[in-house]
């Protein structure tokens, strides 16, 4: 049995339980050992009066049947005087059976007597059989006195079980009655076998052999019982042998003895009459007389037996009560030390040292003394180990103090790193623009958009450091901006940009102070659905309403992932964790559920379908959707918050991958149909050795730069005429704005082979 994993209550309670049964049980056995023998004392007067006096009765009767019947058998004619005493002695066998059939005397008696009894029953049941016979004289005068004696035997055994007292001594007196009277049932028999000869005038065959082992049987016995009988009882018998009749009867046996076996009986039958009959009534009244003292004592012994039951058993139940008492006192004393430590334990690991942490994160200030007060549990090893506990306690709180303290400045170190970086890359960004405003020469444009690309995709990651160390991010826009706008921004910050593909966008607006943090949890989203796909592969976005807020779903058909790690995902991203640092694989998602947490935007992922893939679903709630803003009619206006300049996109914008062939260094396609714009087209052929522009054109520099800013406002100017209601070929849903997913920038076009970046979040920026 294992009882390492028991509640400690359970362990108490069977320490507790086993040796208070064990007590229990001893203290019920010695009672009932003692118990049962004082009832057996109460019952022998039961015992007595129920089957001794009857039983004794009916030995009487039987012995005086007996005789007559062998005077019937040795005579010619039938005795009157026989067939009376076969009334008497039915009526004392019908009052013995009476007796032993009785609830009282079954109850009293034990398993040995019980079967002696049934044995009586069985031998009284053959008496008219018997008398059959005797009247019929298909029996001689042996056989019938055997049928009487067997009788007569079965009684004494019966007498013989009831001598089952405790007391030793009361016992031994009981047996020496019983003796007596079987002494007293021999010389029964001698009077049988005297009467039968008398009246026939000799001994039959074996009669005298029987009366001599009878007559030294009776004598046998009877001086062996004397020897059991106190000395009192001892004297009173030995009073009762020296009267005349004992003394005459002793003689006429020593004479019958001495007689021949087939000669006549050499004694008078009518005096041996006589001093047998007075002696049998003598020896009965004295068995009686024993037999009434023997129960008179037992009552007191049985008493006494009764006392000392009782006085045990009152303190044997003491003991187990007491015992119990204690026992659960001391157990419930440990039990409730133990939970109190136990308590303390899990309320410090469940509530109070995660309260100090989340309170030390808030910033507040921490007591280490009153966050961890003192146990006293006693000086036992309880104590010792509640003391214990209390410095465990302490450590830990300080261990927690100093672990927010380190990681509060590490989250100040990020932060101040990136706020520093994002200084940098404002400016940076900030002169990249002056320089793409300012740049002729189409190679070096090309690398300013490579380096501008690079510098919004740093700016993204120095804002995860500053996600990272729990603060906003430095972007926000006074004004909505067009879901359009903010998913090409999101675009525009992730590598491999021209593998996204823009399908169907709803109109919608995001309203200026979450749009920061939407770009950039996109960005994340389509960042990861970029670099877990195939570079061959697309990756599709597309929004559209819905009834519990705006849905972005961003497709790859990369290898996918199983399903405990899309399920891992989605917990973490519906309960951003604690960031840690050695999870820095998914620092990603850790980004995106922050910002999701902060603005209530729902995201989870989900497979993309048979095909393999994943799909990123972000639910944009309806307190940060608005109305899309009208497309802005001025020139481009400054956020004084943060120096950016917002203007104008495109209203619809019709997807186009492939693009017509160039025929120089660059040049200018026909306009588009959906926005009338130009489209710059890269050589394909070999490149030309670069020469100046006013050199190449003929012209002068100033010529040029005139060309250039014409060339600009152009531009400028076709987006806004392209924003206009009145725009070609409107698509099949009204409701959807299918762009493009790379657009390419207004500025001038690079050099032959160079591919600019998506122009949404600089011209947002600007």
């Amino acid at each position: 049995m294992n009882t390492r994993d028991w509640p400690i209550r359970s362990k108490l309670t069977a320490l507790v339980v086993v040796p208070v049964t064990a007590l229990l049980a001893l203290w019920i056995f010695a009672t009932s050992l003692a118990f049962g023998p004082a009832l057996d004392l109460l019952s022998a007067r039961t015992l007595l009066y129920d089957l001794g006096r009857p039983g004794e009765t009916v030995v009487a009767e039987l012995q005086r049947e007996r005789r007559l019947t062998a005077v019937q058998l040795a005579g010619e004619a039938r005795l009157p005087a026989l067939a009376e005493q076969r009334t008497r002695t039915d009526r004392a066998v019908a009052e013995l059976r009476r007796r032993m059939t009785g609830e009282r005397l079954r109850d009293a008696a034990d398993d040995l007597l019980d079967a002696r009894l049934d044995t009586l029953t069985t031998a009284l049941a053959g008496l008219p059989a018997g008398r059959d016979a005797v009247d019929r004289r298909a029996i001689d005068r042996t056989g019938a006195a055997g049928l009487y004696s067997g009788m007569i035997s079965a009684a004494f055994e019966a007498f013989a079980g009831m001598a089952s007292l405790p007391d030793d001594d009361l016992n031994r007196q009981a047996l020496a009655v019983t003796a007596l009277g079987r002494s007293r049932e021999l010389l029964g028999q001698v009077d049988t076998l005297l009467a039968g000869a008398v009246t026939a005038g000799r001994f039959a065959e074996g009669e005298h052999e029987q009366l001599v082992l009878a007559v030294g049987s009776q004598r046998f016995l009877a001086q062996d019982a004397l020897v059991d009988l106190p000395a009192e009882d001892r004297a009173a018998y030995q009073r009762l042998a020296g009267q005349p009749a004992f003394v005459r009867l002793r003689a006429a046996q020593d004479a019958l003895l001495r007689a021949r076996p087939g000669a006549r009986p050499p004694v008078d039958g009518r005096a041996w009459q006589a001093d047998y009959d007075t002696v049998q009534q003598r020896l009965r009244e004295y068995e009686l007389t024993e037999a009434d003292g023997l129960a008179d004592r037992s009552v007191p012994v049985a008493v006494a037996i009764l006392t000392r039951l009782a006085v045990a058993g009152l303190l044997g139940l003491a003991a187990v009560v007491v015992s119990v008492l204690v026992a659960l006192r001391v157990g419930r004393s440990l039990v409730g030390r133990l939970s109190g430590v136990r308590t303390a334990a899990l309320d410090m690991a469940e509530h109070r040292l995660p309260d100090v942490v989340a309170r030390l994160r808030r910033g507040e200030e921490v007591d280490v003394d009153r966050e961890a007060p003192p146990l006293d549990h006693g000086r036992d090893e309880i104590g010792q180990v509640a003391r214990a506990f209390n410095e465990v306690r302490r450590t830990a709180v300080r261990a927690a103090v100093d672990e927010v303290t380190l990681r509060r400045g590490l989250n100040e170190v990020f932060l101040n790193i990136a706020r520093r970086s994002q200084g940098l890359v404002h400016r940076q960004l900030a002169l990249l623009d002056r320089m793409e405003r300012h740049t002729e020469d189409p190679d070096e444009l090309a690398g300013l958009f490579q380096v501008d690309h690079l510098s919004t995709r740093l700016r993204r990651h120095a804002e995860d450091l500053v996600i990272l160390a729990g603060a906003a991010p430095g972007r926000g826009w006074r004004e909505p901006v067009a879901m359009v706008d903010v998913i090409r921004g999101a675009i525009s910050e992730v590598e491999s940009y021209e593998r996204v593909d823009i399908t169907e966008v709803r109109p919608a607006g995001v309203v200026g102070r979450a749009v920061g943090d939407v770009i950039h949890l996109l960005a994340e989203l389509i960042e990861n659905g970029t670099a877990f796909s195939a570079p061959e592969t697309r990756v599709e976005v597309t929004g559209r309403d819905g009834t519990d807020g705006y849905t972005v779903e961003i497709t790859d058909h990369g290898l996918g992932m199983a399903p405990p790690a899309v399920r891992d995902a989605n917990r973490r991203l519906a309960r951003p964790p604690e960031f840690d640092p050695a999870d820095s694989a998914r620092l990603g998602l850790f980004v995106v559920a922050r910002l999701a947490a902060r603005h209530g935007v729902r995201v989870r992922l989900r497979s993309a379908g048979p095909g393999g893939g994943v799909t990123a679903v972000a639910v944009l709630p309806g307190d940060l959707m608005t109305d899309e803003p009208p497309p802005p009619t001025g020139p481009p206006r400054s956020t004084p918050a943060t120096g950016r300049t917002t203007v104008p996109r495109p209203r619809a914008i019709r997807p186009s991958r492939t693009r017509p062939p160039a025929t120089g260094p660059s040049s200018v396609a026909p306009p588009d149909e959906a926005d009338g714009l130009p489209r710059r087209v890269r050589r394909r052929g070999p490149v030309a050795p670069v020469r100046p522009v006013a050199e190449a054109a003929g012209r002068s520099p100033e010529e040029a730069r005139r060309a250039m800013s014409a060339l600009q406002a152009g531009t400028a100017r076709g987006r806004r005429d392209s924003a206009r209601p009145a725009t070609p070929d409107p698509p099949a849903d009204p409701g959807a704005q299918p762009v493009s997913a790379a657009p390419e920038p207004p500025p001038p076009a690079p050099a032959a082979g160079a591919e600019p970046p998506p122009a949404t979040e600089r011209d947002i920026r600007r």
